[in-house]
């Protein structure tokens, strides 16, 4: 894969959208999580701060590979070039949708009825 590519993804925590760009994105080490890797954020001017842009990036400070759960997924783009980094609220009955239950069920037996 060549290093000029760059994902997309876009993703649910804690009640908001979260869309960050990476250039890796893989199966993840961990069963049932999806490895992102080399965060990247835009160069802005240092005179023009973009807060919501700022907020993720001081979140992913120092993170070198973050593993996202596979049910928070929305989705994952591969764009030609590099996005705003956002966090939205995410909207009732909009048209983004994250899985309502754990799609592993618990060890021991059958589903309750």
């Amino acid at each position: 894969m060549a290093s000029s590519h760059i994902f997309k993804i876009m993703f649910v925590n804690q009640g908001k959208v979260y869309e960050i760009y990476a250039r890796k994105v893989g199966q993840g080490r961990l069963f049932g999580f999806i490895e992102v890797e080399e965060l990247v954020f835009g160069e802005r001017s240092t005179v023009v701060l973009d807060p919501g842009e700022e907020r993720i990036k001081s979140e992913f400070a120092g993170v070198k590979c973050t593993m996202l759960p596979m049910h928070s997924i929305l989705r994952i783009d591969e764009v030609k070039k590099q996005g705003q980094a956002k966090i939205s609220a995410l909207e009732a009955g909009g048209n983004i949708a994250q899985f309502p239950l754990s799609m592993y069920q618990p060890a021991g037996g059958e589903p309750k009825k």
